[in-house]
């Protein structure tokens, strides 16, 4: 007689089966991706535009929550094409500046920085698949960083991902210290502008104010999706280029976010069109400054969730009966620095794993 087996185990059984079942077209498609991939990396030409498909989707449906994310929710009384043509006309407008501006380079000179400035002459299969396992990897609501997952398998230096997460850590601090001193000192007030129903002024604040931030997070985060094509593109080649994120955003409006949308709508008081744009306002001047800095590519995942970190923490501090919440706060902050870690060892052993330099460079280090 065989025993039976504990409830434990035949309960997370059956929840594991119930979400492969749910999730069972998602994961055909990941297989047929991942296939699709070892077939046509050999072949440069083709292999560019494969890999920039996958990482155009992948990228902005795991980033959608940073710019777009508080936009969609407290919108949703809205319709998604408006939404969609918005901030579509804004992203063509974007690109095609940096286009214009910089000879054919529609990452704002980002990939100009040390480690990426060759266009890739040859792939490899890992590099095809990264941001497939961006794309799995955002359908569990994990918000990896795209910089780190899709940049590193390009950088034949080490010190070129040092330099990303040494700007991406300054960037989290920033976000987390600046969210939580306003939230601390400016709680009373901001809670005062978000009783009862918002004037008509803060629907055009917010939609101006995530434009604004939409376009700062363009300027940043392009690289990662362009980081698979020539660094000079032509003018077929942009319309391709263009044209394909382009009508991705209109899917992204029309599903009203991926699934890690989540992330943002776990949040405290973000469907409000007020407290949106708050968080919109302090992410933006925080993205624009450190584009400023200098061109060094940077994880806006890590600044966003610093930032988000800091506000909850913020409004948990002011909060009349803290104590009661504190517990959830911290489990909130502690579960999306786990995921953007994750996120960064993933992509660091992607990176090993591509690039013999680098594996040259570790061995030199312990050998020494």
């Amino acid at each position: 007689m065989v025993p039976a087996q504990p409830y434990k185990f035949r309960r997370r059984v059956g929840v594991l089966d119930i979400i492969l079942r749910k999730e069972k077209t998602f994961l055909y498609f990941i297989a047929f991706s991942l296939i699709l991939c070892g077939v046509v990396y050999p072949y440069a030409s083709v292999a560019m535009w494969v890999g920039f498909a996958f990482a155009g989707y992948s990228a902005i449906a795991n980033d959608s929550i940073q710019t777009i994310g508080t936009f969609i929710v407290s919108n949703e009384d809205k319709k998604w094409y408006w939404q969609w043509l918005f901030m579509g006309g804004i992203f063509l407008a974007t690109v095609w500046y940096s286009w214009y501006m910089f000879n054919g380079d529609v990452t704002y000179q980002r990939l100009a920085s040390k480690g990426f400035k060759d266009t890739p002459e040859s792939f490899v299969f890992l590099q095809l698949a990264a941001p497939v396992i961006l794309l799995l990897l955002t359908r569990f609501r994990i918000p990896v960083s795209t910089t780190f997952m899709l940049l590193s398998v390009f950088t034949i230096d080490s010190s070129a991902i040092f330099s990303m997460v040494n700007k991406s850590l300054m960037g989290y601090v920033a976000a987390f210290v600046l969210a939580l001193l306003i939230y601390i000192l400016l709680s009373g007030i901001i809670k005062r502008f978000i009783k009862g129903e918002a004037h008509g002024a803060w629907i055009w604040a917010q939609w101006i104010i995530s434009g604004f931030l939409w376009h700062t997070w363009l300027a940043q985060d392009l690289a990662n999706i362009a980081v698979y094509l020539p660094r000079q593109l032509n003018v077929v080649e942009f319309t391709a280029f263009a044209s394909f994120i382009f009508l991705g955003l209109a899917y992204i409006f029309y599903m009203r976010g991926e699934k890690i949308q989540g992330i943002i709508n776990e949040k405290s008081e973000v469907r409000d069109v007020r407290s949106a744009t708050i968080i919109d306002l302090v992410y933006s001047i925080i993205l624009y400054y450190f584009k400023e800095v200098n061109n060094i590519p940077m994880s806006t995942t890590w600044v966003f969730v610093g930032l988000l970190a800091g506000r909850e923490l913020g409004m948990r501090i002011r909060a009349k009966d803290p104590g009661a919440k504190f517990s959830k706060t911290f489990i909130l902050i502690g579960r999306d620095i786990f995921s953007v870690t994750i996120g960064l060892l993933i992509s660091v052993i992607l990176a090993i794993a591509i690039n013999p330099a680098i594996q040259q460079e570790i061995r030199n280090f312990f050998t020494k």
